[in-house]
């Protein structure tokens, strides 16, 4: 056991003094306080006023109704905020292309911010009937003013309709008064204060982080079996210690230098939600500018399943990219052979999406007994609600029994691997290593 410790202890050591481990460690908690504290500021940006001309080629009131619900609409929040559009009507009679044409060489040329164009709106009785209004303007790749310009569109051109149909406007404006969606998470009968989007920000997060680090990390055991097996030191290695004892030594070393930079990355991710009032504060921003902004909360329990099933899945991947380095002579060749365990952590990145819109279904709790995909889909359903004992038990012991599988054979095959240098190894070739070893 002292061998596998030596390797453990080198492997450790030499990851966690290069500068790429020290970098990554402090940059991932870096981005996370950046990014809170630009949530706050992007949510307070002043875009600046916007000039829009409403072309009213439209009979009734459909125009001047929304001209007056664009005048209404603030930068800021409540009545004292700043009017976001500067909006001009113009009347336009018989053909619309002469108007069209002119004012498509307005917007955009002039750069007096005052007299600037943005663009302009073509109301036509076409477009109240169809909904299909046309809007041309520089800023149109911009998603969030596009959305601020149909959600204000839709309940005038609403409007319009009803009262063309003989209802009262004063009835209208009441009955399509805006309704807001706000989200609170229940967990266990309880509140937890996070909204939908919290939730969704959290398992995120850690899906990617999981990615990362199993994928990163894996082919750290790979080219350090590459680069030893290249330069001969395998033979010295395997003569006083055992391939197996070799293997564990490297995937617990590299594993638990992953381990220890989750670890730190978790303990800053809980100091960080925890203290996101000071945090602001260092950035000269009061902690009620956070209100609205998704800050999830990570609790101990799901950290616990999280870190456990990071040590699960990357003994299994770590293992099989072990494997793949212990085939091949060359980091080209171990580059294409790589692809298929690769494509096992990319499916289960790919999961979380199905996961998140049901983490109840059927589909759900067998993604969670799957070793390969168990480790992105437990703590993603955690992430959302706590999984029941049993299930979650089940999912443990499933996955560790793949892992007890993975690695047995991926420890045959890099028992005569290492040792074996030319070409890659052919199926038959692998299927016979496995028998021999």
């Amino acid at each position: 056991m002292h061998k596998v410790w030596a390797v453990i202890r080198r492997e450790f050591r030499e990851k966690v003094r290069t500068r790429a481990f020290i970098i990554g460690t402090i940059l991932i908690p870096t981005f996370m306080t950046l990014l809170i504290v630009g949530q706050v500021v992007l949510s307070q940006r002043d875009t600046g006023l916007r000039h829009i001309i409403v072309v009213d080629a439209a009979g009734g009131e459909f125009g001047s109704r929304l001209e007056a619900a664009l005048r209404d609409v603030k930068l800021g929040s409540g009545d004292r905020g700043r009017t976001k559009y500067r909006v001009e009507r113009i009347k336009a009679e018989g053909r619309m292309e002469p108007v069209k044409d002119s004012l498509v060489r307005l917007v955009g040329t002039s750069k007096d911010s005052l007299s600037k164009l943005d663009g302009f709106l073509v109301v036509t009785e076409a477009a109240l009937d169809s909904g299909r209004v046309e809007y041309y303007g520089s800023n149109v790749s911009s998603l969030t003013e596009m959305g601020a310009l149909q959600s204000t569109l839709r309940p005038v051109v609403l409007t319009e309709r009803l009262v063309r149909e003989g209802v009262s406007p004063a009835m209208v404006q009441k009955a399509s008064a805006e309704v807001s969606l706000e989200t609170s998470k229940i967990t266990q009968g309880k509140l937890t204060g996070e909204s939908g989007e919290s939730s969704f920000f959290l398992a995120y997060a850690m899906t990617f982080m999981m990615y990362f680090a199993l994928l990163f990390y894996g082919i750290q055991v790979m080219s350090s079996v590459i680069e030893e097996k290249s330069s001969r030191i395998m033979e010295v290695l395997a003569s006083s210690i055992s391939p197996f004892q070799l293997m564990l030594g490297k995937v617990l070393g590299v594993g638990s230098v992953g381990l220890f930079q989750l670890s730190i990355w978790a303990a800053a991710g809980l100091y960080i939600t925890a203290n996101v009032a000071p945090i602001l504060a260092l950035f000269k921003l009061s902690g009620d500018s956070a209100t609205g902004v998704s800050i999830p909360s990570v609790s101990l329990p799901l950290l616990g399943v999280f870190l456990l099933f990071f040590v699960l899945g990357f003994f299994l991947y770590a293992s099989m990219y072990a494997a793949v380095g212990a085939m091949c002579s060359t980091q080209q060749d171990a580059t294409q052979t790589q692809q298929p365990v690769t494509i096992g952590i990319v499916v289960g990145l790919m999961c979380m999406f199905p996961l998140l819109n049901d983490p109840s279904s059927t589909l759900a709790r067998v993604l969670s007994l799957i070793p390969f995909v168990a480790p992105f889909a437990t703590p993603i359903r955690y992430s959302v609600a706590p999984l029941p004992w049993p299930e979650l038990l089940l999912s443990i012991v499933t996955t560790v029994l793949g892992v007890l599988a993975i690695t047995w054979l991926a420890s045959r095959i890099y028992r005569v691997g290492i040792l074996a240098y030319g070409k890659k190894p052919t199926l038959r070739e692998l299927a016979r290593w496995v028998r021999t070893a």
